[in-house]
């Protein structure tokens, strides 16, 4: 289990906007001050180039749905979106296919298995289970519109550069790095060919898949992204709706679920907030109505989580008052004699 160190924060339970800009700012610069000299954790090492990483970096932005960002420490550092690419390519196969058809040929259960698992697409007849595993991912991936897997890219490279609201470019070291590695990604696209859950050539989705997880962001690209899903699909910034209120539900409900992998009932207990992580170091953690935290800090537990930025939306969550589950007892009122 993760540790969130925060006993000695006082939990604010908080059920409508956020608190006065200046208490977020102090906040938000409380939270990195607090966890920056943290050095526990790993650099990612089964992509050769992420463990190159500088391991002191520590970026914590802070989006509201009306676009106001508060930030402390590494925000503009970039870094390849890894995982969290999941989350949006999902809602923007949603958006393009509907509701149904994602959820008939992809699922939305936790596999309670590790996100590469080959067991979990076995033991469930050929379904990836849900779209934030690597099996559910590819199976995603495929479903996005176009005739090539050129066309394909292009859709997902503008989609995720709409939710953060500029241009997002590809890492062309880290494709060629994660390419060379991808083998078992590989196997798992001709296994879920096999059960008949791929209509595109397996390879060439695992391509596309790899070159979305190689796109360059910053902590404050995550917040944004995240913040687009919290103000019902439209991007804060830009004012663009980029997907449906329904579809960025949808996406919530299936990030609250599954988004941290087998640790997802233990985050949801700790912190409370639909999330996702990448093994660059990156979380995106999302206050539907609120607005969204990215992180960015390339020390990662076992389970592949920053351990800054989880420490981080933990302190954020509780005296932010931005978990779902986080009230107040409604007053009672005063019966008239």
């Amino acid at each position: 289990m993760f540790e969130t160190d925060t006993q000695d924060v006082a939990q604010r339970a908080f059920t409508g906007d956020l608190p006065p800009e200046v208490r977020v700012e102090e906040l938000i610069a409380r939270a990195h001050r607090r966890y920056a000299g943290l050095d526990e954790g790993r650099l990612a090492d089964y992509i050769p180039l992420l463990e190159q990483a500088d391991p002191g970096w520590f970026g914590l932005s802070l989006v509201s749905v009306d676009g106001t960002e508060h930030a402390a420490g590494d925000t503009e550092v970039r870094f390849s979106i890894q995982s969290i690419s999941k989350a949006f390519v999902f809602a923007l196969v949603c958006e393009a296919m509907g509701h149904e058809q994602v959820h008939d040929r992809v699922g939305v259960n936790n596999t309670g298995l590790p996100f590469n698992s080959v067991i979990a697409v076995e033991l469930n007849d050929g379904s990836p289970m849900n779209p934030m595993v690597n099996a559910g991912a590819i199976a995603t991936t495929a479903l996005m519109p176009g005739g090539t897997p050129a066309e394909q890219w292009e859709h997902i490279r503008s989609g995720l550069s709409r939710f953060a609201g500029r241009p997002l470019e590809l890492d062309g070291e880290v494709y060629r790095s994660e390419r060379k590695a991808n083998q078992r990604n590989k196997a798992i696209g001709r296994l879920l060919e096999s059960y008949g859950r791929l209509d595109t050539d397996p390879l060439d989705t695992v391509d596309v898949y790899t070159r979305q997880c190689s796109l360059l962001v910053t902590a404050t690209d995550l917040a944004v992204m995240g913040a687009t899903l919290a103000d019902g699909g439209t991007n804060p910034r830009t004012g663009e709706r980029v997907v449906s209120a329904e579809v960025a539900r949808d996406t919530l409900s299936v990030l609250a679920s599954c988004g941290m992998y087998e640790r997802s009932g233990e985050w949801l207990f700790e912190i409370g907030l639909p999330a996702k992580s990448g093994v660059s170091g990156g979380i995106v953690a999302v206050s539907p109505g609120k607005g969204a935290v990215g992180t960015f800090s390339p020390l990662l537990d076992l389970a592949g989580n920053s351990v800054r930025g989880q420490r981080a939306c933990a302190y954020l969550s509780r005296s932010l008052g931005l978990s779902l589950f986080a009230s107040a007892a409604h007053p009672v009122s005063q019966k008239v004699s």
